[in-house]
């Protein structure tokens, strides 16, 4: 179990960026003739995972922006914020 960091100059802790909802985008791309599916969190440079199935795909992903969050927050990199919902008329 992870325990929750003290916040950082005035900054939220990892585990508030850990649960933040990052807009997340999956698609399908061919690679080699091959079709995968693409899921990435475009807020978050780098962030993304391909796989067979788009299932494979988020849940890597999952892992990934996990990894990339940590290192972010162990280098004090600024991580981003999410832009704001979309609203409806």
């Amino acid at each position: 179990m992870s325990h929750p960091e003290p916040e950082r100059d005035g900054a939220h802790d990892l585990a508030y960026y850990e649960a933040v909802p990052y807009l997340l985008v999956v698609e399908s791309v061919e690679r080699g003739g091959r079709w995968l599916r693409r899921a990435e969190y475009p807020e978050l440079p780098g962030c993304f995972a391909e796989a067979e199935s788009a299932v494979e795909a988020m849940e890597n992903l999952e892992s990934e922006r996990r990894r990339l969050l940590r290192q972010m927050w162990d280098r004090r990199v600024p991580i981003p914020a999410p832009r704001p919902p979309l609203r409806r008329a």
